[in-house]
């Protein structure tokens, strides 16, 4: 049976809000929106995570001090300082496990993943970082997970931010993509090793929040990035 005209619009402003950005890499316009994803749940299981360990802004292996700060959960949480960017099953900070990954985060980033084509996502770590106006993070690719086979799912919640999306080489000039609250990256397969960054974060960009958005979002950007790290 073929769709009935407000079928095929649907359909139509669907396929709309799916931008490829590579062989297989995807952009999810306003993703967690459509699917109603309960966005307060996700602040308030942030603010828990973040209780246990809480955001910090670490050094990179050159002695720099990041200006995202960052927490995680999972099995696996990622971390950097003086000695490298590596995985660890302990917070160094605290000494303690890092805080188990939610139910939900496991369910939005399989949804995430098998919308844009990558069934089976189990990740076991999930980075959070933290901006606020300013904050910007530079070209690099994410090659610290044992292999390469999952995708990478980026979860944006908050204020609007400009994602760089590069190629397989630094020196690649990188595509410039506005990423709104409730949007979704996700990448793999051939484009998994892409670099890509962030501009620095601006008091807002684009389409502006409403008053409906948690308080929290409506003064930084927080960007949930679900890994399969072992």
């Amino acid at each position: 049976m073929n769709p009935s005209p407000p079928e095929e619009h649907a359909q139509h402003e669907r396929a709309k809000a799916r931008l490829q950005l590579g062989a297989q890499a995807w952009l999810l316009k306003g993703f967690l929106l459509e699917m109603e994803w309960d966005q307060a749940n996700i602040v308030d299981e942030v603010a828990a995570i973040s209780s246990r360990a809480p955001f910090r802004q670490m050094l990179t292996p050159g002695g720099r001090r990041m200006s995202v700060a960052l927490t995680n959960c999972g099995q696996r949480g990622w971390t950097s300082d003086r000695h490298g960017y590596r995985y660890t099953s302990h917070d160094p900070e605290s000494g303690e496990s890092w805080p188990p990954m939610p139910e939900s985060f496991m369910r939005l980033a399989d949804g995430c993943a098998t919308e844009a084509g990558f069934r089976g996502f189990e990740p076991d770590a999930c980075l959070i970082n933290r901006y606020e106006p300013g904050a910007r993070l530079s070209l690099h690719r994410d090659q610290d997970e044992r292999d390469f086979d999952a995708p990478i799912v980026s979860v944006s919640l908050g204020l609007g931010a400009v994602f760089l999306f590069g190629g397989l080489s630094r020196g690649d000039r990188p595509h410039r993509v506005l990423l709104e609250h409730g949007d979704v990256v996700v990448w793999g397969g051939v484009d998994r090793l892409r670099y890509h960054g962030v501009m620095p974060l601006k008091e807002a960009t684009g389409t502006l929040l409403t008053e409906s958005v948690h308080p929290l979002l409506l003064r930084h950007r927080i960007n949930l990035t679900f890994r399969k790290a072992t």
